[in-house]
């Protein structure tokens, strides 16, 4: 593909340093708050990296942050003389930029206005030294606002995960994120439902404490593909609270990366771009 119909050369677009280089750039979006997106972006980034593919995650929920507090990430963002910024790094190597980097004490509330949010997301691709990556997962902040819309214009995002729970008002909530990908022509590569199910410990049956969903239904009336349903399990959330996603056991996601990169074409053994 030439440069001029590669929508990674869009000048438009934010350019990443010259020193990184990321093949793959993945937001997981929902259309509200509390399905549990930054938990499944944790998981997607944890059984990536589990499959031996260099892995990243830009938390863009700058007022509303959960990747470094699940990660346990406590030490503040540092930089190189020219202005560029470190991202965390985990055991599990995965790279990790999130706005609680950027504050003395993780508590403390980011009022900010939309423009220097705004900017933040954007220097969090384009400054932060990435190095090689495959994937870069993006957790967008919630709804279709102006934090979204302005990743989806400068942002190249190669394709998008929605996340949604079984509830139909959210199912209602998720069409607008649909609809808003669509009109900004981005790729939609799925969605997963979280909260799907639980299973009782004493004899493995299936219990839907929120009724059973009906993402299906919603998948075929948008033409999209469902990548996964997970339950609810304790330990996913333990970990979270106790800043141990990172040693997190858990391939409930294995199989959806698998569909992910077979779309977006990524094999271990190509060479990064």
């Amino acid at each position: 593909m030439s440069k001029e119909k590669d929508p990674r050369f869009d000048p438009f677009k934010v350019k990443m340093n010259k020193q990184s280089n990321v093949r793959k750039v993945v937001a997981v979006v929902s259309g509200k708050g509390g399905v549990g997106k930054s938990s499944v972006t944790g998981l997607l980034a944890v059984n990536t990296s589990e499959k031996g593919y260099f892995t990243g995650i830009l938390d863009a929920d700058i007022t509303g942050p959960s990747i470094g507090k699940m990660f346990g990430i406590k030490d503040r963002a540092y930089g190189t003389e020219d202005g560029l910024i470190y991202p965390a790094l985990t055991n599990r190597e995965i790279k990790i930029i999130t706005s609680n980097m950027l504050l003395d004490e993780e508590d403390k509330a980011v009022m900010w206005r939309g423009l220097l949010i705004n900017g933040a997301v954007k220097d969090f691709y384009s400054k932060v030294l990435w190095g090689d990556l495959d994937v870069l997962y993006i957790d967008m902040p919630p709804g279709t606002g102006d934090v979204p819309l302005t990743i989806y214009q400068s942002l190249p995002i190669d394709g998008i995960i929605l996340v949604t729970t079984p509830q139909d008002l959210v199912s209602m909530i998720v069409s607008k994120a649909i609809d808003m990908a669509n009109q900004m022509n981005v790729p939609i590569l799925g969605i997963i439902e979280n909260m799907s199910y639980m299973e009782c410990p004493c004899c493995n049956e299936r219990i839907y404490p929120f009724g059973e969903g009906r993402v299906e239904e919603l998948a075929q009336k948008h033409g999209i593909s469902v990548l996964a349903k997970l339950p609810i399990v304790a330990k996913i959330t333990q970990a979270a609270d106790s800043g141990e996603f990172d040693q997190l056991e858990y391939t409930g996601l294995a199989k959806a990366v698998d569909l992910i990169f077979k779309v977006l074409q990524i094999e271990e053994s190509d060479e990064l771009v």
